[in-house]
């Protein structure tokens, strides 16, 4: 089988670590390092499980300016990153340079995007994809050739590989129709409220019935307001929709690039990370 381009979820993985190892974990400048060695450590033990033929991290703002201009609390609840978290985040890109993964960023678009970007890329390409991620909006991406690794399940050590059959099972619709769903049923983590009184139960119910998002919409404003609820709420719920969907832009595919371990040895070292160093070194 090919090998797969392994896609990382950057940010999440920061903050993930950030909040999940102590703080006590200190480099040589005597400020943490905990978000950026156990992402790295995450995104080590995934490549080598997989044997992915490159790792590309992706990076972006918290909450792209169109998303935002689309509808205002867009992530507005979201508090301010924590000083010791941006200090790390400062050096999160030349370290995963140094190991040979390609870093992808932009100031207008978010990470998910350029995700969703490259996964497409690669398979157009003929190539299999994996998006290590604890993002369930980039369910939206599953395919037969497009796989989420979702981190975060309390019951695995690993991350739970995401197909087209569990997108079904969980949401009750196609892995094409999450922007859809999550505009009506709402997203509480990126301040959408979706549509009142639409659960998940009923966002899928409506989406099978009618197809897609804009097909319900569009029978709702016949109905009119006093028939059918949606109607009144259609510019916002697609407002909600092109949120929730990801951008699409053209990037180059990535060449296959192995883990640098020398070089990521020194950069390690010179951070006051010596055991990853160690490892990376096989000292």
């Amino acid at each position: 089988m090919t090998p797969p381009l392994l896609l990382v979820d950057a940010p999440y993985l920061l903050y993930r670590a950030f909040y999940g190892l102590p703080d006590s974990i200190k480099g040589s400048d005597d400020r943490p390092v905990n978000a950026l060695l156990g992402s790295v450590n995450t995104v080590l033990a995934v490549a080598e499980d997989e044997r992915a033929r490159a790792v590309v991290a992706c990076l972006g703002p918290d909450a792209a300016p169109y998303r935002v201009a689309l509808y205002g609390e867009y992530h507005a609840h979201r508090p301010p990153m924590p000083a010791d978290l941006v200090s790390q985040w400062d050096r999160a890109a030349d370290l995963y340079r140094a190991l040979g993964w390609h870093v992808a960023e932009t100031s207008e678009l978010e990470a998910d995007d350029l995700l969703g970007a490259y996964a497409a890329t690669e398979e157009a390409a003929g190539g299999r994809a994996l998006i290590l991620t604890g993002d369930r909006d980039l369910y939206q991406c599953v395919t037969d050739a497009v796989t989420v690794l979702l981190l975060g399940g309390r019951k695995r050590r690993g991350p739970e590989p995401i197909h087209p059959a569990e997108v079904e099972r969980r949401y009750g619709i196609p892995a094409t129709l999450v922007p859809d769903y999550i505009a009506l049923r709402g997203d509480p983590s990126d301040g959408l409220p979706g549509a009142k009184g639409i659960g998940e139960k009923r966002a899928a119910d409506i989406l099978r019935r009618h197809g897609s998002l804009e097909a319900a919409l569009e029978a709702a404003e016949r109905d009119g307001p006093g028939i059918n609820i949606l109607a009144a709420v259609a510019d916002e719920l697609r407002a909600f929709r092109e949120i929730a969907t990801l951008r699409n832009i053209d990037v180059e595919r990535p060449p296959d690039v192995g883990i640098d371990r020398v070089r990521g040895a020194i950069a390690a070292r010179e951070l006051g990370m010596n055991r990853l160093a160690e490892r990376l070194a096989g000292d």
